[in-house]
């Protein structure tokens, strides 16, 4: 697909990193090629955060449950962005067949986790304490870790000598930068040792660096992707900062009133994004802008 398009009045280009990552690529194709096998799986939430994603998978028999009591086959599927340390004890307690689609980045993540609470640091998990992976992640830490966005979070908590901080995989670097920062301007003083692991994702970051290099370059931009995606998010975060930004899932929520006056389109893409969803994306805003 073309990265930049012409319709005569308007050029519309997307980042030159965008949709489907490594991670979702390949707990997708597991996810396909098990269903295929079996006729269908269960999975403990949805396998990636885009609802196109999901009713794709549903098609071919891939049913999303939100919980372990929900089960009634002898294979579940762990989604891409991992499960708490203790439900994964509860699956093989009950001998149950497991398809791991886990991230080998979230699967990082949880490693540096449980060795952090291993050595006995209280940790902090720079990111979404709602969110399936960062619940995972403080599941791996056997309760010794905590979760925040705002570093001001974290003033009041009962600290030992030994702290160690790390990230949600999809916050933006800048972010990770500022929140360790004001940690440290907060807890400094009742803190002996300091551990810092960089969990985040490099195919997230190239995307959010290629999102914005975009933005600076465009009049508009289109984020597409699930609105329950933490990166696609991300995206739109870092983009609205430069430039007017809307976050979209298909290309029917475009308003035409949008491209009004508009010489260069951006378009970005979560990394749970499929490829038809963005070319759907790309043909919308080529058919409004010729028709401007």
């Amino acid at each position: 697909m073309l990265k930049l398009r012409y319709t005569g009045k308007v050029e519309i280009e997307k980042a030159h990193e965008l949709g489907f990552c490594f991670g979702v690529r390949r707990a997708i194709t597991i996810i396909e090629d098990v269903a295929r096998e079996h006729g269908g799986i269960v999975t403990l939430g949805p396998i990636v955060h885009n609802q196109l994603v999901v009713a794709r998978l549903a098609e071919l028999g891939v049913k999303v449950v939100e919980g372990l009591d929900q089960v009634q086959h002898e294979i579940v599927a762990i989604p891409s962005h991992g499960i708490p340390l203790q439900l994964q004890s509860q699956i093989e307690a009950r001998q149950l067949r497991t398809i791991d689609t886990t991230c080998p980045i979230v699967r990082n993540a949880q490693e540096a986790t449980r060795k952090l609470a291993a050595d006995g640091f209280r940790i902090i998990v720079f990111g979404d304490a709602h969110h399936p992976e960062v619940k995972g992640l403080l599941g791996w830490a056997g309760g010794n870790a905590v979760a925040a966005t705002d570093a001001s979070q974290v003033a009041n908590l009962s600290i030992p000598h030994r702290l160690g901080i790390l990230a949600q995989t999809t916050q933006s670097y800048p972010g990770f930068i500022e929140f360790i920062n004001r940690v440290i301007t907060i807890l400094w003083p009742r803190i002996q040792e300091l551990r810092i692991i960089n969990t985040l994702c490099r195919e997230t970051l190239k995307r959010q660096q290629a999102a914005l290099e975009l933005a600076e370059r465009s009049e508009l931009m289109i984020v597409v992707g699930g609105r329950n995606s933490a990166n696609t998010r991300r995206l739109a975060e870092v983009c609205s900062t430069l430039v007017e930004t809307h976050l979209i899932e298909t290309a029917a929520e475009i308003s035409a009133h949008w491209l009004v006056g508009k010489k260069h389109i951006g378009v970005t893409a979560g990394a749970s994004t499929p490829d038809e969803a963005i070319e759907e994306v790309m043909l919308k805003l080529e058919s409004l802008a010729g028709g401007d």
